[in-house]
């Protein structure tokens, strides 16, 4: 009883937050990924690599795509899969060791971008993609990927910053992974291109990835500065709960646009409609409607959540 009692406790700490899980996440892929973090653990294997390896079998997934038959795309959801069960397995190492770093971090977020990346193009160099438009005009569907491309890295980047935004209240700064464009330029003119160039490098997307992400949530930086204002790194706790309590029902549509709904519709096209094509028509539709009223929803939260903030206390 003591170890279950161990083990559902160190199970729950692996977690980000129980506000921010989806449910077919803590059904399926995190008691997966918190059994390979735990032999990862006992291999001395870090997160990075559990990282890169989840690369190679997402690139797995997306060749087994490119072939016009049942069984071999049925193999590629398997690899997806596994590669999704190892991408939750990273984090919750990474938690459970306390190995946190912004690299690891990065190449979290690129692991799903080099997936799709390649999921994408098998879709359209796929064998038959079952639709006479397609097949006699080629570069359409090569259009509709770039353009359907575009907008998946929006929803995601979107969907991870204000998860990222809620954890801060749920955790505070040491829970949350929620950056600071200032903190990053700081960091950046640090580094020197001839001793720190692969990571000068890295932090030289990481910041335009960013820039994208505080010039569409323009009340939430508002509030950001306000809060750093009136309160510095100590937000009261009753602010935190209350901006949490608020927040919470925003994060099912983070969770939309993560991973489980978008590789559903994706297993859907290819192994049950046999057109993959529709897939990119799905995020294109389905997806961005709901990431507009997700950002909508979220930026009238924040400026309802700056009126909070006394206007007569002074930082």
């Amino acid at each position: 009883m003591n170890t279950f009692r161990r083990l559902r406790a160190e199970y729950r700490s692996s977690l980000k937050s129980m506000d921010t899980e989806e449910t077919f996440d803590l059904i399926f892929y995190r008691p997966i990924g918190f059994v390979w973090a735990k032999i990862a653990r006992r291999l001395g294997i870090t997160p990075n690599v559990i990282t890169i390896a989840s690369i190679f079998l997402g690139i797995g997934a997306a060749v087994a795509f490119y072939f016009n038959n049942f069984w071999i795309n049925l193999a590629g959801v398997i690899l997806l899969m596994w590669a999704d069960s190892f991408d939750s397995a990273d984090g919750q190492l990474a938690r459970m060791t306390h190995q946190y770093s912004r690299l690891g971090r990065i190449l979290d977020g690129l692991s799903g971008d080099i997936w799709f990346v390649c999921i994408y193009a098998a879709i359209c160099l796929r064998e038959n993609v079952t639709s006479e438009f397609f097949m006699d005009h080629k570069w359409a569907i090569w259009v509709l990927a770039v353009v359907t491309g575009a907008f998946h890295a929006i929803q995601a980047a979107m969907a991870d910053y204000y998860r990222q935004f809620h954890l801060y209240f749920v955790k505070g700064e040491g829970g949350s992974e929620l950056e600071s464009l200032e903190g990053l330029r700081e960091k950046y003119a640090s580094l020197s291109w001839k001793r720190d160039f692969w990571r000068k490098l890295v932090l030289t997307f990481y910041i335009n990835y960013t820039v994208g992400q505080e010039k569409r949530t323009p009340a939430m930086q508002r509030l950001r500065r306000r809060l750093f204002e009136v309160y510095g790194h100590n937000v009261p706790q009753e602010f935190r709960n209350r901006f949490r309590q608020a927040g919470k029902g925003l994060m099912k549509y983070t969770n939309i646009l993560s991973f489980n709904t978008r590789t559903f519709a994706l297993f859907a096209a290819i192994l049950i409609f046999r057109m993959p094509w529709l897939y990119f028509a799905f995020e294109l539709t389905v997806l961005n409607v709901i990431l507009v009223y997700m950002m909508w929803r979220h930026e009238r939260l924040c400026r309802k959540a700056y009126d909070w903030i006394p206007e007569n206390k002074e930082a």
